[in-house]
């Protein structure tokens, strides 16, 4: 049976992390603290897993979301904005932030190609769907799941440039910079991770765990380990 032991790190520890988003972009950020295992055969069978109320760490993410809406209503207050879904990663975050925006704003899915389906990804990045929404003119916000190496982001923001944007901007729910590899800037971040690999709330591992109520950062032990 292969084992993927989930946790997210403490309160403390996480937010020695964020110091360098939270000196960038001058906020608070919500975290929670959950530690827990989660068991996975190769048929997927979940057990182990605490409830979203007993550890709290829906509402951490919800109360995080909202703030974000916020700020994007401050920025955006009476202009025309598109809002833009990265599938598949970014869905749940996405329908969560967009209820929270009151400028109704126009919403549109693009998918790419380029995480498979191991912990890692290449500098290649093709659409697999584009937007549909004419965006010449209009401020045009991306929503992704995680940054990670920022060729995903800078491959959209290029192809969203082409197509007469009036600006873009970038929400993401995890900025993480430990092997960001072009100059891509978080205009709203979620919560900064480092390291590490995430799944739940719309993140992967292989297609699996896309379900989980949280964030949890997967250790990932080799089979027969």
């Amino acid at each position: 049976m292969n084992k993927t032991n989930i946790s997210l790190p403490s309160v403390d520890h996480l937010l020695q992390r964020t110091e360098t988003l939270i000196a960038e972009h001058g906020r608070a950020l919500v975290t929670a603290c959950i530690r827990a295992e989660l068991a996975a055969s190769r048929e997927g069978i979940l057990g182990g897993l605490p409830s979203p109320d007993e550890t709290g760490l829906l509402t951490a993410i919800a109360a995080r979301v909202a703030e974000m809406g916020q700020e994007i209503n401050r920025l955006y207050a009476g202009e025309e904005l598109v809002v833009v879904c990265v599938l598949k990663g970014a869905f749940m975050f996405f329908a969560d932030l967009v209820r929270h925006l009151d400028m109704r704003p126009e919403l549109d899915f693009v998918r790419v190609a380029s995480y498979g389906s191991a912990a890692s990804t290449c500098g290649t990045v093709s659409f697999t769907k584009d937007v549909e929404v004419p965006l010449q003119g209009k401020h045009v916000l991306l929503v992704e799941d995680i940054v990670d190496t920022g060729h995903t982001v800078d491959f959209l923001f290029r192809q969203l440039a082409a197509r007469g944007a009036k600006s873009l901007r970038l929400a993401a729910l995890v900025d993480k910079q430990e092997r960001r590899a072009v100059p891509v800037r978080v205009d709203f971040a979620g919560f900064a991770l480092p390291g590490g690999f995430i799944v739940g709330y719309g993140l992967d591992y292989a297609e699996r765990y896309r379900e989980l109520p949280g964030i949890y950062e997967a250790v990932i032990e080799p089979e027969g380990a």
